[in-house]
């Protein structure tokens, strides 16, 4: 499975791309920064976002993207541009009919460096440890988009299990209903 990490920013968007499967270690195929022009319009630093996201979707090819989820801090401003490229990803990979999940950022240090409440200089150093790196990736907006992808490739498998379960329970569910619904027509 080859999945592209995202930690969306709107001045800089960290990108990653890991390959792996189960029962092996999971290899760095990229990992890269888009940066768009503070001085540009708002637009059109989305508008370059969304062309420089969907040229990684044609070149590195995924089978998934995991995107960091947007989560409140006290400034404001970055929010919103987070949240606004944090959109323009969900879009991308949706149009491009990927499978397109978010991670907490706890989430993902919680699953590379064991604690929700790492650091980046740890989560980069497990980053490089885990794909056996000389060094971690730079920037470190990269290395979190990479730990974005292993961390949605270690838990996919188990994400797949859950949904098929559900899923199967809905239908069991259904299957009940309609017995009943059928039940109670004989019935009356």
């Amino acid at each position: 499975m080859r999945v592209l990490g995202i930690d969306p920013g709107l001045t800089r968007c960290g990108i990653g791309v890991v390959e792996g499967t189960t029962g092996r270690p999971p290899a760095l195929v990229m990992a890269d920064v888009v940066r768009t022009d503070a001085a540009a319009d708002t637009g059109q630093r989305l508008a370059d976002l969304e062309r420089a996201l969907v040229q990684y979707l044609a070149e590195y090819r995924p089978d998934a993207m995991a995107i960091e989820r947007v989560f409140a801090r006290r400034d404001v401003s970055t929010i919103i541009g987070t949240a606004q490229a944090s959109g323009v990803a969900l879009l991308v990979g949706t149009r491009a009919g990927l499978s397109v999940v978010q991670h907490t950022p706890s989430e993902v240090k919680a699953a590379i460096t064991g604690s929700g409440r790492a650091d980046k200089a740890q989560v980069g150093q497990m980053v490089m440890r885990v794909l056996k790196l000389d060094a971690p990736p730079r920037p470190a907006d990269a290395a979190d988009a990479v730990a974005l992808a292993v961390c949605h490739l270690w838990r996919a498998p188990i994400q797949n299990r859950i949904a098929e379960a559900q899923r199967r329970m809905e239908l069991a569910e259904g299957v009940a209903r309609a017995r009943a619904r059928a039940a109670e027509r004989r019935r009356g």
